[in-house]
């Protein structure tokens, strides 16, 4: 059994139909500022996301499934629960058949968090903590949740040769698959420098509760991740491709329906 959190019922439900390659979570960022989701920008394989200095945010999670899954959740390669530098094998969140959720914050304890907020690298929590090298990314590992098979004798007239000439290599699994993909990402070219980070902000009242989950796999079933920069970083690396300032109005012919008076003599 491992310990986990169950975030309360009062949290969001929604049951939306899920696509047939869509992921089992999804996962999004939300400024809590402007109240907008943050638009994802994709290069090289990655999804990228502008983000505000001093501007908090939430992590946005949906589970399209019918089942329980554990997310374990990972900002600037800290486990967001914890504080430990992450690892998969580590707490996470609980999330109910096709609930949504938002975690806003790094947990303290059951009854609150320090908000995440968008600030200078050196600011960051992570960088802080002496743990500067993943500021930039959030991630979340999936695992699905053991079920109970019943159980049944094989019949006697089973032939072990009929199987071994019949049987087809295993697939990869889903974690292997996403290992190879984040090995894939590892072998890129390094990154321009990194200006956003994610600071340990105020606390506020956020009650969550305890579970028990038992993990599936040892292996996560789902591995996404989130790069995150201000917008002039993600221009200036070609991520952003088309950015352009707020237009300003078009020049009008007739501006006015009616002559105003002119200005009172001096």
């Amino acid at each position: 059994m491992i310990r986990a959190f169950a975030v309360l019922a009062a949290m969001l439900l929604t049951s939306v139909a899920h696509a047939r390659q869509a992921p089992q979570v999804d996962m999004s960022l939300r400024d809590l500022d402007s109240g907008a989701v943050l638009p994802v920008y994709w290069s090289g394989g990655r999804a990228h996301v502008p983000g505000s200095a001093g501007h908090r945010y939430a992590v946005v999670l949906e589970n399209r499934s019918a089942e329980r899954v554990l997310a374990v959740l990972s900002v600037d390669g800290v486990n967001a629960v914890t504080g430990e530098t992450a690892n998969p094998a580590q707490s996470g969140y609980v999330l109910g058949p096709w609930q949504r959720t938002e975690v806003r914050g790094w947990r303290k304890d059951l009854s609150s968090i320090a908000e995440f907020v968008f600030t200078d690298l050196g600011d960051s929590y992570a960088a802080r903590t002496d743990r500067p090298d993943n500021v930039g990314v959030i991630g979340v590992a999936v695992f699905r949740e053991r079920q109970i098979v019943p159980r049944y004798d094989a019949p006697d007239y089973f032939d072990e040769g009929d199987y071994k000439r019949n049987a087809r290599p295993p697939a990869p699994s889903a974690g292997a698959q996403a290992r190879e993909s984040e090995s894939a990402v590892k072998s890129a070219a390094p990154r321009a420098r990194q200006e956003l980070g994610t600071g340990h902000g105020t606390r506020r009242y956020d009650p969550i509760s305890r579970t028990e989950f038992v993990r599936a796999s040892n292996q996560p079933s789902q591995v996404t991740s989130l790069y995150y920069d201000d917008t002039e970083a993600l221009v200036a690396r070609g991520i952003i491709q088309h950015h352009r300032h707020p237009a300003r109005q078009s020049p009008q012919a007739f501006p006015s329906s009616f002559v105003p008076d002119p200005p009172r003599w001096r």
